[in-house]
């Protein structure tokens, strides 16, 4: 009876131990397929999140999709950027330029740049100015007032609407992309999961800067056109225009001495070779002479 007791004890304890590992053993496969599950979606999730960085243009819809919103219904007004060229002469540069002070301030525009000089025989002055775009068409007709004709008149415009919905489009995708990155960040569990969505996440932050920054440069181009303005005045004493003929003769006087001067003092600078030529050639003269004789 010992005996049979002893080994069913025995039995017992064996069957104990062996529970134990199996246990143990499920328990430890459980906790791996754990995390190779929680490998593959943040893989997967990872590979999704790039496809849609490298994606085409999205449209409104596929975009409202992606925020788990409505469709976009506010419609975006036409985005046009304006510039303006304009060229003419004047017979007071001060007054002229007093005129184009008092358009400015009227239409509640800024001077950029300014500056004046002269060119060839005439007289300048430039100016950049920026202006609301509602003030475009004001301000080009105040500065025109009074002009007969205009040597350059040049209006253009660049609708860049369709550009702006782009940017805008991708820059919601890109925040999308990053509220993404920061849900797998907090599910993360371990070292290295971790660096690669910060990687990634650094690399978005970059790209929404970029789109943020071409946002609101597209928005400064369109609230404020640009005006180049140039006038300038002939300075006809110069120009030869009312020259009689003793002032031309006079200068073609000088026009000659200057020349004459001109030659005398090359032929100072380069007589010693001259006289070397003159020396080579009567040398050369004396040898055929003496061939021949």
């Amino acid at each position: 009876m010992k005996e049979i007791s002893l080994e069913v004890k025995t039995d017992l304890i064996m069957k104990k131990i062996l529970l134990i590992l199996v246990s143990a053993f499920l328990f430890s496969c459980k906790e791996y397929a754990k995390d190779e599950e929680m490998m593959m979606s943040s893989t997967e999730a990872t590979e999704e999140v790039s496809n849609a960085m490298v994606s085409t243009p999205i449209s409104s819809d596929q975009n409202a999709i992606l925020n788990n919103s409505s469709p976009i219904e506010e419609p975006i007004g036409q985005k046009i950027i304006k510039d303006a060229t304009l060229k003419f002469e004047t017979s007071d540069l001060e007054k002229t330029r007093e005129q184009i002070q008092k358009a400015i301030f009227e239409n509640k525009a800024n001077i950029q740049q300014e500056n004046e000089g002269k060119e060839g025989y005439s007289f300048y002055k430039r100016i950049t100015i920026r202006v609301p775009n509602q003030n475009f068409e004001k301000l080009i007709a105040s500065i025109g007032n009074g002009v007969s004709y205009f040597d350059e008149k040049i209006i253009s415009s660049q609708d860049v609407t369709a550009q702006f919905i782009d940017t805008e489009a991708r820059l919601k995708t890109k925040r999308t992309l990053e509220t993404r990155y920061l849900e797998l960040l907090k599910k993360a569990g371990k070292v290295s999961e971790m660096l690669e969505i910060e990687k990634k996440l650094s690399e978005i932050r970059e790209e929404i800067e970029s789109k943020e920054g071409q946002l609101k440069y597209m928005q400064r181009q369109v609230a404020m056109s640009s005006v180049y303005v140039e006038f300038y005045k002939t300075n006809p004493s110069e120009s030869g225009v009312t020259k009689s003929f003793g002032s031309k003769m006079g200068n073609a006087l000088e026009t000659g001495f200057l020349g004459l001067s001109s030659l005398f003092l090359w032929f100072l600078e380069v007589w010693p070779f001259i006289i070397i030529l003159v020396a080579l050639f009567f040398l050369i003269r004396r040898r055929f002479k003496r061939k021949k004789a």
